[in-house]
């Protein structure tokens, strides 16, 4: 059975991954999904004002897991075997470690969200794993309405 990576950030931008997933699913793929959250680590400014290393790593494991559910519940609600991640760090090399230490044979993940020019590129997290992964990402796009003169 294949490991399978989705990293979630908690838009539902990223949701696009689950759907794309839940696809693969239904067309027959047999996946165990191991869906992260990598929060970001605390600003000098949180770190004194909180005074308490464990109550930062307490809030940002609440955020993370707040920010899995719906990913989660979508993949449980279909029947399958769900993993859920939540890490501190730095969120491009944290996924690519995420990788390695939990056996993924692949990433699902979305393109990075935002508008303008951000919008017309992946994402800098997105383009990272797509260069340093060691297994193949797949990069799923919202998909993009033609307009009259496509059509």
């Amino acid at each position: 059975m294949l490991n399978i990576l989705i990293p979630v950030d908690g838009s539902s931008h990223a949701l696009l991954a689950v759907n794309h997933a839940m696809r693969l699913v239904h067309s027959g793929l047999r996946a165990h999904f191991v869906v992260a959250n990598v929060q970001e680590s605390a600003t000098l400014y949180e770190m004194v004002v909180a005074h308490d290393p464990q109550v930062l790593e307490k809030v940002n494991a609440e955020a993370g897991h707040d920010l899995l559910r719906p990913a989660v519940a979508l993949l449980e609600a279909a029947g399958q075997k769900v993993e859920q991640v939540v890490i501190t760090g730095d969120p491009a090399n944290t996924l690519v470690d995420l990788v390695e230490t939990h056996g993924c044979h692949a990433v699902i993940m979305a393109a990075g969200t935002g508008g303008g020019l951000r919008a017309a590129l992946l994402g800098s997290v997105t383009q990272h794993l797509v260069d340093h992964s060691p297994v193949p990402v797949t990069v799923v796009r919202e998909p993009v309405a033609l307009s009259e003169e496509d059509e």
